[in-house]
């Protein structure tokens, strides 16, 4: 399941640009200047986005959305606010923060159904767990970076869900994979 999308280095410097414009306007800092719209479909597509702020090596906010129902260019600046603002397990975000922060981007592929959790692989799917009206999600590079395995990565998807140890082979659960473009990288 390849990514069915692509992303110029320009396009990721637009969308890089237009998250932190949208940022630094919320916080009444002259923006920067953005730069022309480059011509792409993948922009006006509905892709699904999560606009990730660190300061110091250390999470300062995530938001997201697993399915695009806007196109990608409106989603990710809703996003980035979000992220800096909306989290709440952060404070908002402040002008003396901003300028220590990195801003990361997750551009999202479509969801599909996982047909088997051996499949997995750490780092390249991002998965959504669902049963009993909870669910839970990661991002493909998150048990990269605390060092998970696939099954330390399906029980954590099950504590963030809020369901006990194991849930993920319950009858009734729903395990669904993707593939996301993060940059930079």
């Amino acid at each position: 399941m390849p990514i069915t999308f692509s992303l110029t280095q320009e396009e990721q410097r637009y969308l890089l640009d237009i998250a932190k414009n949208a940022i630094s306007q919320r916080l009444g800092i002259p923006g920067q200047t953005i730069p022309a719209r480059p011509q792409s479909q993948t922009l006006g597509r509905n892709l699904g986005s999560f606009v990730t702020l660190t300061r110091n090596g250390n999470l300062r906010g995530c938001i997201g959305t697993i399915v695009g129902r806007e196109p990608l260019e409106q989603n990710v600046v809703r996003m980035a606010v979000a992220a800096a603002f909306d989290d709440y397990r952060f404070h908002p975000l402040t002008a003396q923060e901003w300028g220590s922060c990195d801003v990361h981007i997750s551009v999202l592929d479509e969801l599909t159904r996982c047909p088997d959790p051996g499949l997995i692989e750490v780092g390249k799917h991002g998965l959504v767990l669902q049963l009993g009206g909870r669910s839970g999600v990661f991002l493909p590079q998150v048990p990269v970076e605390q060092g998970w395995d696939r099954l330390m990565y399906l029980e954590q998807l099950c504590n963030k869900a809020g369901l006990p140890p194991g849930s993920w082979k319950a009858p009734g659960a729903e395990i669904f994979w993707y593939e996301a473009f993060v940059f930079p990288a």
